[in-house]
C-alpha cells in the first residue's frame, strides 16, 4: 500500500436532515476478505435520500454514503484470492450477509436477518476510495467500468429483479416513474421485444420525450390510461398513491411490482381493483446472483445508462438535483 495516500476526500452525514459535509478521513485499510477500492465514480441514488431524511431508520454514523460504485482494485486483506490487484468492479447496495439465517438458507439472502448495506450500515462510495467484501464486489465488463457503469450497481439491479419479477409472458410493461432504473430497464424490455409505457409525473412533458427517446412506445402522466391494458407494471417512484392507479391500468392476472426501498403510504382501494387474480409484490435489497445475472446479460444486451456527472465536492447539489426530478437519466458523483 506505499502508493496509497494515507488520507482521503469523503463527504459525511453527521445526522439526518443536514447536508454533507466534505471531510479529509483516513483511507480505509482492508482486513481479512476485504479489497481496498479505488473509486471511479458513484452514482447518486434515491435510497441516499430516504437516509438523509431519515426515512431509513439507523444510518451508521458518521457515514459515508453511496452504492452504486465503480473502481479498481487497488489492495487486498488477508484471504483475498478471487480479485487481484488492477481488476475493475462494482460495489453494490448488498454488503453482507450471514449466510446461515433461515433466508440465506433458503437462497434469498437479500433478505437475511443480519444483513450489512453499503452506504447505509457501513461506509459507502461518496468519497476517494472504498473497503467492501470481495465476496459481495462484482467484476465488471471493462465497456462499464466507467461513471456512465455507476447506475447499474442500484438502478440497473433493482430493476433487474423488478424485471425478473415480471411473467416471461408479459408483453405490455407499465413503468410508474422514469428516472434511474426505468431508463436503464426499458432498454432491456426492448431488446426482448416488450413495449414499455412510461408514466411520469403530471406536465412533466420533458419525462415523457425521455422515456419515448429511450425506447418508450408511449409515455403519460401517472394519472393518464395507456392505450392498452398491461400485463405487469413496476413502480420506482415513491409514491403509494400509484399503487392502486397501476392496479386499475391491469389487465386480468397482471402483476404490480414496487421496486423501491421506501414509498409513502398505500391508500385504501376497492377490492375490485385486484380481484381477477392481479397481484402485487414489492422488492426488498438483491442478491448476488442479480448481479451475476444482471453483468452477464450486458455482455450481450447493449445498455447505456444517460448520466449527469458531478464532481464529488457537489454531491449534495447532485442530491438536490434529483430530489427536484432535474435528473434525466441517473447522477453520478465522479472522482
Amino acid at each position: 500500500m506505499n502508493s496509497i495516500p494515507s488520507t482521503m476526500r469523503a463527504m459525511v452525514m453527521e445526522k439526518k436532515g443536514q447536508p454533507l459535509t466534505l471531510q479529509t478521513v483516513p483511507v480505509p485499510v482492508p482486513g481479512a476478505g476485504q479489497v481496498l477500492i479505488k473509486v471511479i465514480a458513484c452514482g447518486v441514488c434515491r435510497t441516499d435520500l430516504h437516509i438523509l431524511d431519515g426515512e431509513l431508520p439507523s444510518p451508521a454514523l458518521p457515514l459515508i454514503p453511496g452504492h452504486e460504485i465503480i473502481g479498481e482494485v487497488v489492495a487486498a486483506g488477508e484471504g483475498v484470492t478471487t480479485l487481484p490487484v488492477g481488476v475493475k468492479v462494482g460495489v453494490p447496495w448488498l454488503a453482507y450477509t450471514c449466510g446461515h439465517c433461515k433466508y440465506c438458507s433458503l437462497g434469498q439472502e437479500n433478505l437475511c436477518e443480519q444483513a450489512l448495506f453499503t452506504g447505509y450500515s457501513v461506509n459507502g462510495g461518496y468519497a476517494d476510495y472504498v473497503v467492501a467484501l470481495a465476496d459481495y464486489c462484482l467484476r465488471v465488463p471493462e465497456q462499464y467500468a466507467h461513471p456512465g457503469g455507476a447506475p447499474l450497481m442500484c438502478a440497473g439491479l433493482i430493476g433487474y429483479r423488478s424485471w425478473r419479477m415480471v411473467p416471461e409472458h408479459a408483453q405490455h410493461i407499465g413503468l410508474y416513474g422514469f428516472g434511474a432504473a426505468a431508463h436503464i430497464l426499458v432498454q432491456i424490455a426492448r431488446y426482448h421485444y416488450k413495449s414499455v409505457y412510461a408514466f411520469t409525473r403530471p406536465d412533466d412533458k420533458a419525462g415523457e420525450s425521455f422515456a419515448l427517446k429511450m425506447g418508450a412506445t408511449w409515455a403519460g402522466s401517472s394519472l393518464d390510461a395507456p392505450p392498452v391494458l398491461l400485463d405487469a407494471a413496476i413502480i420506482f417512484a415513491p409514491d403509494g398513491s400509484l399503487v392502486p392507479q397501476a392496479l386499475s391500468q391491469l389487465d386480468r392476472g397482471g402483476v404490480v411490482v414496487c421496486g423501491g426501498i421506501h414509498m409513502s403510504d398505500i391508500p385504501g382501494f376497492p377490492y375490485q381493483l385486484l380481484w381477477e387474480e392481479r397481484s402485487i409484490h414489492s422488492v426488498a435489497n438483491l442478491t448476488r446472483e442479480d448481479g451475476a445475472l444482471l453483468m452477464e446479460t450486458i455482455q450481450h444486451v447493449p445498455v447505456s445508462a444517460m448520466v449527469q456527472a458531478f464532481p464529488l465536492e457537489q454531491a449534495n447539489e447532485a442530491l438536490q438535483a434529483l430530489r427536484k426530478g432535474e435528473i434525466k437519466g441517473a447522477a453520478v458523483l465522479v472522482m
